[in-house]
């Protein structure tokens, strides 16, 4: 069991690294990006990489105050499902209306995988393999994707 300043480097450890690692690839505009803290450019839209002792997620947030507009963000984002899973060579599971770690109410499309620990060194090829492919997939669907949601 770590102590909280434990977990807590051991969490910053591995963003960096990730971060470093991740620092070369561009975006699909031949752009720098910063790919831990991704900027969508659509407010309430967020691609969100997280990691714990158990688990590692993937997931498209979105966060919009009012359910309604939420929900038609999550629609909108259903329209487009068929090129979601065409470029991320997968299907992801989709949550309308569900609750985050502060108990907002968000929606919510992801992945994820178990038996992983962010604590665990031996751990972060894994993660690392599982989080670059799928950010980078997310990047490239939110290039094509993205003026739909602006409007």
């Amino acid at each position: 069991m770590y102590s909280k300043d434990q977990a807590s480097q051991l969490k910053q450890a591995f963003w960096t690294a990730f971060g470093q690692y991740m620092g070369p690839v561009l975006n699909t505009d031949g752009l720098r990006t910063n790919w831990i803290n991704y900027k969508t450019g659509v407010k309430h839209i967020f691609f969100r990489m997280q990691a714990d002792n158990k688990t590692a997620t993937i997931a498209i947030e979105i966060a919009h105050p009012d359910p309604e507009l939420q929900q038609l963000f999550f629609e909108q984002f259903a329209n487009y499902k068929a090129m979601l899973y065409a470029t991320l060579g997968e299907q992801w599971e989709w949550q309308l209306h569900t609750t985050d770690d502060y108990g907002k109410t968000v929606s919510r499309i992801f992945t994820e995988i178990t038996s992983v620990s962010i604590f665990q060194k031996e751990d972060w090829p894994k993660l690392i393999s599982f989080f670059k492919p799928r950010i980078i997939a997310l990047d490239e669907f939110w290039s094509d994707a993205k003026p739909a949601f602006e409007a």
